[in-house]
């Protein structure tokens, strides 16, 4: 478990604590003012309630924006894969043309080697 998640789960303990602590004040009912009325509920349990309710919108959030992440790390990782198979195919085209450009150049030394073997024969042949 990581710092962050004890360190949550410590806060939701301590608050729990708190309101079971206090519950006798929290259920008291009192006047409320909702602007154009006045209603009477118990303001511990409203604003219980409103805290409950942000918390779980902070949580749909959260999972909006982490799934939002993956899908585009999921979308990077195949654009990636699609301009690495790319490269690689570039890649390989150029050994074959640094083989085929090799192999000519060790076909003319070798031509001419034995241009020169046979010139040389030729030489030794003439001194005899």
């Amino acid at each position: 478990m990581s710092l962050r998640s004890l360190l949550i789960l410590v806060l939701g303990f301590v608050t729990v604590l708190f309101v079971g602590a206090n519950w006798a004040l929290i259920s008291q009912p009192a006047q409320l003012s909702l602007l154009v009325m006045t209603v009477e509920a118990p303001l511990g349990i409203v604003l219980l309630g409103l805290l409950l309710l942000f918390v779980l919108v902070f949580v749909a959030y959260i999972g909006y924006l982490q799934t939002t992440v993956l899908v585009e790390s999921r979308r990077h990782a195949k654009e990636l894969a699609a301009q690495r198979a790319l490269a690689d195919k570039a890649e390989a085209s150029r050994f074959f043309e640094l083989k085929s450009h090799l192999d000519g150049a060790f076909d003319q030394v070798n031509q001419l080697l034995e241009k020169d073997f046979k010139n040389l024969g030729e030489q030794v042949d003439a001194v005899e």
